[in-house]
């Protein structure tokens, strides 16, 4: 199982959206690195649901439930997406500020590569960001 931090912007699409549809399609990603991000993601895989913009914080676990398929929403044809289901909210929401502060989660690419929105995450951080929000996947 690969793990993952998928951004979303709380405004156009929340954790208490995803929750109340129940599964949805993760569309309109139009960064190549994040793109491929998702086509290495495989049915199974969690990703950290992160709220973006002005929230910035990890508030919830979701799943993969399809892995990469034509993205509806890009006329070049060029890009796909995956579907998530919810699988946990965040106890306590883990905000980028204190993700910052945490050494050991100083690699990450949400703090590198900022304005990424599909990174990878290792299993040891996964840990890590799942216990600050005290949260048990």
């Amino acid at each position: 199982m690969a793990y993952w931090l998928m951004k979303s912007e709380p405004g156009s699409f929340s954790w208490d959206d995803l929750v109340a549809d129940g599964r949805t399609h993760w569309d309109g990603v139009r960064n190549y690195q994040a793109s491929n991000n998702m086509k290495a993601m495989k049915l199974g895989d969690l990703a950290f649901f992160y709220h973006s913009v002005k929230e910035k914080c990890v508030v919830g676990i979701v799943e993969v439930v399809k892995e990469y398929y034509p993205d509806h929403t890009d006329k070049s044809g060029r890009f796909g997406m995956v579907d998530v289901k919810p699988v946990k909210p965040f106890t306590a929401p883990v905000t980028l500020a204190q993700i910052k502060e945490t050494p050991e989660l100083s690699e990450l690419a949400l703090v590198r590569q900022s304005r990424l929105s599909v990174t990878p995450i290792g299993a040891a951080e996964w840990r890590r960001i799942c216990a600050m929000g005290q949260t048990e996947a």
